[in-house]
């Protein structure tokens, strides 16, 4: 569906798998009645709505038996077996983002940067080369490069813009491609099925960042990639006030190779992190419905402005990636850049300081609007970005946006 003001909305589509041992969801149900329903094991709950928290370090075995089997075969994918592997609030979550993913497991890490760096870790080894999009979250750059040089591993990175043609950076040792669509900070696009369609055909496994869409409006796995991260912080917890990841996998031997790697560095989320993050999934539908159509209206309003260069964000037809999210993606996040003209640092600080509704901070996928400054040039290895000295990021909370719209006019009055 178009509007006049040239941004598209798109119907989410339905999922059509389920984790193994589902109970209250039916395959083919739609996104919001499954959020509602995956990961409650009504067994487990005891009569309430919510999984209770399971605080544990030590599992007790009932015999002898089953203690000393209790990391025997799969049993410690499937099963509680030890605190630092995960209580059933970390299954149960695992289970639920597994279902909407549409893979065969779910990993939870302690953080979404330890879901980037645990996957990464886990799937590369000495001598290999990865391929990075030079659009990366910048603490994903600094962990390819500062900690996986320091063991044998090369990253290359490369344009987001390449698509199919990133078979000619293939070398004999290249392991994995590394993707994140849109990219962070810039929002460049990339075409997710043609870069995995080519690493496919050299036995390359392709990993995605799927921080910013959320497998409600962009499933990696369903496009050709074998593994997608999330930083659960965001969308998936919903409140600012916890800090989560998952790694979700295509296959049951990469799902199980990451949890291996994962439970040996010790990597775990808390089970009241766990909790929190399962409850804050239940609203996730409605709450990224409205954030989504409130950025669209305040982006589109932005672009109109004459301080603004121009916003990045693949919904609007104005966005250089706009046919690719239009193509593959069901809708988008309430999270955009905006380039500014101004080159004055303290025109800028007068108008991001007197802002009233948005908050000064990094983060993002919060019910509160947030905005963030960056200061121009972005580490960048292949195409330098040449925008404006400031690129001002904003994330669109659930505040109502005719307010927003109405602070943000007097901040462009400011500056």
């Amino acid at each position: 569906m178009t509007r006049s003001d040239g941004l598209r909305f798109r119907r989410l589509p339905m999922v059509t798998m389920l984790a193994a041992g589902e109970t209250g969801a039916q395959a083919g149900m739609k996104h919001d009645t499954q959020l509602v329903h995956l990961g409650r094991r009504k067994a487990e709950h005891e009569g309430t709505v919510n999984l209770p928290v399971h605080r544990a370090s030590t599992i007790l075995s009932p015999d002898l038996k089953s203690y000393l089997g209790r990391f025997d075969g799969d049993r410690r994918f499937e099963t509680v077996t030890y605190g630092a592997n995960g209580t059933q609030n970390a299954r149960a979550l695992a289970s639920a983002v597994a279902a909407i993913e549409g893979g065969h497991g779910t990993v939870v890490t302690a953080s979404g940067l330890s879901a980037v760096t645990m996957a990464l870790s886990a799937l590369l080894g000495q001598g290999d080369h990865v391929l990075v999009t030079d659009s990366v979250y910048g603490p994903t750059r600094r962990f390819c490069n500062d900690l996986l040089s320091r063991y044998g591993i090369e990253t290359t990175y490369y344009d987001p813009g390449i698509g199919s043609a990133i078979d000619t950076l293939f070398r004999d040792n290249t392991r994995l491609v590394y993707l994140e669509a849109p990219g962070s900070l810039t929002f460049e696009m990339q075409d997710v099925a043609a870069i995995a369609e080519a690493a496919r055909s050299r036995g390359i496994l392709v990993a995605m960042d799927n921080t910013w869409a959320t497998p409600l409006y962009f499933k990696p796995l369903a496009h050709g990639a074998d593994v997608s991260i999330q930083a659960g912080t965001k969308y998936l917890a919903g409140h600012s006030d916890l800090v989560i990841g998952v790694i979700t996998s295509a296959s049951e031997t990469l799902h199980q190779r990451i949890a291996d790697h994962v439970m040996t560095f010790g990597d775990v989320a808390g089970p009241d992190d766990c909790y929190l993050a399962l409850r804050g999934m239940r609203t996730m539908g409605v709450r990224l419905r409205r954030q989504y159509e409130s950025a669209c209206r305040i982006a589109a309003w932005l672009a109109q402005q004459p301080a603004v260069v121009r916003v990045l964000y693949p919904p609007l037809e104005s966005d250089p990636g706009h046919a690719l999210w239009k193509r593959d993606f069901g809708g988008g996040a309430s999270l955009f850049g905006v380039a500014l003209h101004s080159t004055d640092l303290d025109a800028v600080a007068r108008m991001v300081d007197g802002l009233a509704l948005f908050q000064i901070g990094s983060s993002w996928g919060g019910f509160e609007s947030l905005v963030a400054v960056n200061r121009m040039p972005l580490p960048r290895a292949v195409i330098p970005w040449t925008e404006t000295p400031f690129l001002l990021r904003f994330h669109i909370g659930l505040e109502d946006p005719d307010d927003l719209i109405e602070d943000l006019a007097a901040g462009l009055q400011r500056l």
